[in-house]
């Protein structure tokens, strides 16, 4: 009987490291399976990515077909908004989102059970976070570039106004501009603009392009009145100084509309953080005093 034990339990190993083994071999060849690329031309990935690149690279090769037309579309859209479509594509980036999700919610599991607690809910909310997280991320980075860009267009414009009014021409006048500009999201689309350009690129169709990776109202005019200026001939000097006239107005115009939300969003804290304290300092000696009086 002992015997017929020991060649059950040996049975049962022998098939775990058969599944074990057969498990590693299927792994090693479909990450054999994936292309390496060639990232010659890449941009490098954001840190968050790079750290696990090896198993987002793996993971994307086998989600790209899953991907829809109009999934992709959105997600380079909006990774072209952040200046991220030269660093991940749409499917690197969901992989890179689903990596995160599994080692949030391995880890969350980890810390859950080192004290004693169940480990279900915690790695749903770390697998959760680890998979919300980098959505945030991204909308934060979309939304800092464009208040970047705001901010810098008016000098920008007044740059390239210069350099044109100077006698250069436009092409020179961004250059200029993006050599003696202040660094920021704006220079970098500008900076691409010019590669465009001299990639053979029609310079019309690289300042389309341009308002169309920037998703801005102020930028789309900027780029519409360039273009017809040029198709018409007329002269870039006025209209550039016109552009950068209502960029500036616009920019004041949204500090004074800062400056007046600005009551209404310290409501929240002053009633309920610092009156209460204010509150509490004020009558602290008040009280002191009935309570020695006897009261």
């Amino acid at each position: 009987m002992q015997i017929d034990a020991q060649w059950i339990v040996a049975g049962f190993a022998l098939a775990a490291g058969a599944s074990f083994g057969l498990f590693a071999w299927l792994v090693s060849r479909l990450a054999a399976a994936v292309p390496e690329q060639d990232r010659t031309w890449f941009d490098a990935p954001p840190p968050g990515l790079r750290i696990v690149w090896w198993p987002v690279q793996w993971l994307a090769h086998y989600l790209a077909p899953w991907l829809s037309s109009a999934r992709h579309g959105a997600e380079l859209a909006r990774l072209r908004s952040a200046g991220l479509d030269f660093a991940v594509n749409p499917a690197q980036f969901l992989a890179g989102r689903l990596v995160w999700a599994l080692l949030a919610g391995l880890v969350a599991a980890w810390i859950a059970d080192s004290l004693r607690l169940p480990i279900g809910w915690p790695a749903v909310a770390g697998a959760a976070f680890g998979f919300l997280y980098p959505a945030i991320w991204l909308r934060d980075r979309i939304e800092l570039r464009r208040r970047d860009s705001l901010k810098a267009l008016p000098f920008m414009l007044d740059l390239i106004t210069l350099c044109v009014e100077s006698g250069l021409n436009l092409t020179g006048a961004i250059q200029q501009a993006v050599d003696k500009g202040p660094a920021g999201a704006l220079k970098d689309e500008f900076a691409r603009l010019l590669r465009d350009v001299r990639a053979g690129r029609p310079r019309a169709e690289a300042l389309r392009e341009l308002a169309a990776r920037m998703d801005l109202a102020p930028v789309t005019s900027f780029v519409a009145s360039l273009v017809q200026a040029e198709a018409s001939g007329m002269s870039l000097g006025p209209i550039l100084r016109s552009q950068a006239d209502q960029r500036r107005i616009e920019r004041f115009a949204r500090a004074e509309k800062l400056a007046m939300q600005a009551p209404v969003k310290l409501l929240f804290p002053l009633l309920f953080f610092i009156f209460p304290c204010v509150f509490a300092i004020l009558m602290f000696p008040i009280v002191m005093k009935f309570m020695a009086a006897g009261f």
